[in-house]
């Protein structure tokens, strides 16, 4: 028998003076409502009412327990119903997770206008390269970019990034400018990404999926490392589309082989399910799907901006 069931109809009980009334209450029959109180009496191992024919009394010991219950319960409805306006107006703390450069750069100014909307809810912003577990870690959600490999996360996608490869102008005068893929080899590489593992980016050639090795120069798990290489001549890097806008933009970077750039990787938020989800959460996604085009160009801008 449900515990919290028979501290309620306990002070049900005291509350109207008989098992009668607080059956009618509660929408139980009386009889329903005789061996709830008794269960507990049992569980507790004393008695709380003192029952007669006409009346029903509190024992010191009822009267006591009564009181403590009364708190309980309006603790209990108070957090029930606290809980209930949660999931309709955004409140409390809100947890975001996102890459370092694209959280910077994108995702900070979204949890800004984000705040100022809802006055209600306190954010945190945690930026990490860094796969993490969003329930271990506590993270409401996380922006992410690339393809999911975790099936336990809903995900709602809100633009593509492209992947490219770019250099200095000054090496490309002086090296040439790759015409094909496999010209790779023929130049310095400069790579971002897993230090320690073999090196190979992939592009599309006649529709197919090819992997060209690479032997880097210099090899970086930072992307603003390998770009400032690049800037000053040290060769080909490949990088996400934002991460080089701004050295793109101002001409210290050019893009090439953009004719042969593998598909763009999804950029989502995902978040642990969509059961009964948060308004806090809730309004944050709808936020960033109203306002954040993240559909970005080889210049890391929006598509079309």
């Amino acid at each position: 028998m449900d515990r919290l069931d028979t501290m309620t109809a306990f002070v049900a009980v005291a509350d109207l003076q008989g098992f009668a009334p607080a059956a009618r209450k509660l929408g139980l029959s009386p009889s329903a409502v005789t061996r709830m109180v008794a269960a507990l009496e049992e569980r507790l191992g004393t008695r709380l009412l003192q029952r007669t024919t006409r009346s029903v009394a509190l024992t010191d010991t009822g009267a006591r327990y009564l009181e403590r219950m009364r708190r309980i319960l309006a603790d209990i409805e108070e957090a029930d119903t606290s809980a209930a306006a949660e999931r309709v107006t955004p409140s409390g703390r809100l947890v975001v997770s996102a890459p370092v450069g694209f959280g910077r750069r994108h995702v900070a100014p979204l949890l800004s206008d984000y705040l100022r909307r809802y006055p209600e809810v306190t954010g945190e912003l945690r930026l990490s390269d860094l796969m993490i577990n969003l329930v271990e870690d506590g993270v409401d959600c996380a922006v992410r970019i690339g393809h999911l490999s975790d099936s336990s996360l809903v995900a709602r996608q809100l633009g593509a990034m492209r992947r490219i490869v770019v250099a200095s102008p000054a090496y490309l005068a002086a090296r040439g400018v790759p015409a094909m893929p496999a010209e790779i080899a023929t130049h310095d590489v400069i790579h971002f990404g897993q230090t320690g593992a073999p090196v190979g980016w992939h592009f599309v050639v006649d529709g197919r999926d090819v992997r060209i090795a690479c032997t880097p120069r210099l090899v970086s798990n930072v992307a603003d490392v390998a770009i400032l290489d690049a800037e000053r001549g040290g060769g080909l890097t490949r990088v996400l589309a934002y991460q080089a806008a701004d050295a793109i933009a101002a001409g210290r970077l050019q893009i090439v082989l953009a004719n042969y750039e593998v598909p763009p990787l999804p950029i989502a938020i995902v978040y642990p399910t969509s059961r009964l989800l948060s308004a806090k959460v809730r309004a944050f996604i709808d936020l960033a799907a109203e306002t954040s085009d993240w559909r970005f160009g080889g210049d890391g801008k929006r598509s079309g901006a």
